[in-house]
C-alpha cells in the first residue's frame, strides 16, 4: 500500500507542476506611439525619422513616397528578442597588434574617450502603422 501512496503523491506532484507550465503568459500589446518628425532615407537605403525622443528606423508600413517631408507616424517601438554577437579587436585593431608596446593612457583615451557611439550604431525599429503627412518639407 506504501508504493501506491507514494505514486499517486508524485502524480498530483508531476501534474501541478505541467499545469502550472502550460499555462502560458500572454505578452501585452505594443503600445501605440506617435513620431512627428522628418522622414530620411540613409546611406544603406533604410528609411529613418528624427524625432524629439530619438532617431529610428522605420519599417511595417511603406513611407518611401514621404522622404524629405514632415510626416506624424503612429506605431510601436520593436525590440529584437535575438542574440547579436558582435566581435572585432578591442579598442582598435591597430593597437591590439601593438599589444604592450603603446602607453596605456592612449589605450584608455581611445577605448573610453568620447561621447559619439563607433562601429555599426543600430538606431531603435519602429513599426508603422498609419501614417499622416503634415503637409510642410524638412528643413
Amino acid at each position: 500500500m506504501r508504493p501506491l501512496s507514494l505514486f499517486a503523491i508524485l502524480l498530483v506532484a508531476a501534474s501541478t507542476t505541467l499545469a502550472a507550465q502550460t499555462k502560458s503568459k500572454k505578452t501585452p500589446a505594443p503600445k501605440t506611439i506617435t513620431l512627428t518628425g522628418c522622414v530620411a532615407e540613409d546611406a544603406a537605403k533604410n528609411l529613418t525619422i528624427d524625432d524629439e525622443s530619438g532617431s529610428y528606423k522605420l519599417s511595417g508600413m511603406s513611407v518611401r513616397d514621404y522622404v524629405g517631408q514632415q510626416v506624424q507616424l503612429a506605431g510601436s517601438v520593436y525590440e529584437s528578442k535575438k542574440l547579436v554577437i558582435k566581435g572585432g579587436l578591442l579598442p582598435t585593431p591597430n593597437l591590439a597588434a601593438q599589444a604592450g608596446a603603446v602607453d596605456q593612457t592612449q589605450i584608455a583615451n581611445e577605448t573610453h574617450g568620447g561621447s559619439a557611439p563607433t562601429g555599426d550604431v543600430q538606431l531603435p525599429e519602429f513599426r508603422v502603422k498609419s501614417i499622416r503627412p503634415l503637409g510642410t518639407g524638412c528643413k
